[in-house]
């Protein structure tokens, strides 16, 4: 490597060998940053293994969450006085306090990458802690609009705030995936398939959904099914789950229990198969206090596997799904627009071409451009 390479020390809670939406984002971070610097990562336990080629990890036990925080404050702390990088980066504002003590020990440059829960966490001895050290980061880089409106909110200045979307694969469309799926699945051929991915919790607002949406959907279409992928979150900051049996509950007594697949975990080849069998994503974001949705990573790599969205326009789903490119976009809380946004998109597909194209200017070769001048601006 060069040596006029800047070194970076990234400090994350979210790195594989968990390979969830946060997880996958901080492994893209340290391959696209290791494109232009000298990268070092802090990470769980088992991350090492996953690492982007040339990228060195240190790894702390993941939990519980004391002494990880712990054990990683001691690793970056030690990594800044040997190795001396040049920025310290947070993988999310968890890691924030341990970023901005480990810069110190060099006087190196600071910065988090924030994502909306991060910012908003109401247990007071988090806000006590936590929001200080936001405000001192030279360089808060937001995951949407409301992400950053968020950072203002909490006292950060706006001229320190910048917005980086996060990244999504573009993968080649595949024809045979779409009866590969429904084969595997045992769904008919022509039935209309409606695809949820993501953590069940109560922002993601499923069972209200197969509650108070889905019937109406059932009722136009009485062979409809419900794809959904995803469980109740693991090591979450702050998260109220759903389980898949409440919601099973729910539809059951809303009368379309026969509607809903629970498919667990799914990664790779398994969730683009998902994506490219559906006819549509749904996405049934709830508006909570303290609990927003930064961005809506699913609803992008839904349109990068050409397949649209609908959802309610809260918090950062704004930026992740664009009215009537990839997706529809319908008022917080209207579950009758909902439903006829679904049932609209179902008698008239709008193709897969315009979601690709939106997707296409959030690819991770995108991102890391961004990201990179904006750590580099920091000079």
């Amino acid at each position: 490597m060069s040596e006029t390479r800047q070194k970076l020390l990234l400090v994350t809670r979210n790195f594989p060998p968990l390979w969830g939406g946060m997880e996958r984002l901080n492994w893209h971070m340290a391959a696209e940053l290791s494109k232009s610097f000298d990268v070092r990562v802090i990470a769980p336990t088992g991350a090492a293994q996953h690492a982007p080629p040339g990228v060195t990890v240190r790894e702390a036990p993941l939990k519980p969450l004391r002494r990880f925080l712990l054990h990683a404050a001691a690793l970056a702390r030690r990594e800044t006085r040997v190795w001396k990088p040049d920025i310290v980066l947070a993988g999310s504002g968890l890691t924030a306090p341990l970023a901005w003590w480990a810069a110190r020990a060099c006087d190196a440059r600071t910065a988090v990458y924030v994502h909306g829960l991060d910012l908003t966490v109401p247990h007071p001895i988090y806000r006590a802690l936590w929001r200080p050290a936001f405000r001192r980061m030279q360089t808060v880089i937001a995951n949407s609009r409301a992400t950053a409106s968020l950072a203002k909110g909490i006292g950060i200045s706006s001229e320190r705030i910048h917005i980086v979307h996060p990244g999504v694969d573009i993968p080649e469309p595949d024809p045979a995936a779409r009866d590969r799926f429904r084969a595997a699945q045992g769904i008919a051929a022509q039935a209309p398939v409606l695809l949820s991915v993501g953590r069940l919790t109560e922002r993601k607002g499923l069972r209200q959904f197969v509650r108070d949406v889905l019937p109406a959907i059932a009722q136009a279409h009485p062979d409809v099914v419900l794809v959904v992928v995803g469980d109740a979150p693991e090591n979450s900051l702050y998260a109220q789950c759903q389980s898949p049996a409440s919601i099973q509950a729910a539809a059951e007594t809303a009368g379309v229990g026969q509607s809903l697949r629970f498919l667990g975990k799914r990664f790779g080849p398994e969730l683009a198969d998902a994506y490219f069998g559906a006819d549509l994503h749904v996405f049934p974001v709830r508006e909570l206090a303290n609990d927003p949705e930064g961005f809506g990573m699913v609803a992008a790599e839904a349109a990068a596997h050409g397949l649209p969205t609908v959802a309610y326009a809260t918090g950062g789903v704004v930026d992740a799904v664009q009215e009537g490119v990839s997706g529809r976009l319908v008022a917080a809380g209207n579950d009758a627009d909902f439903s006829a946004a679904v049932l609209d998109l179902l008698k008239n597909p709008m193709g897969s071409e315009a979601p690709r194209r939106f997707a296409a200017r959030l690819a991770w070769k995108e991102f890391g451009a961004q990201l990179c001048q904006r750590l580099r601006d920091m000079a």
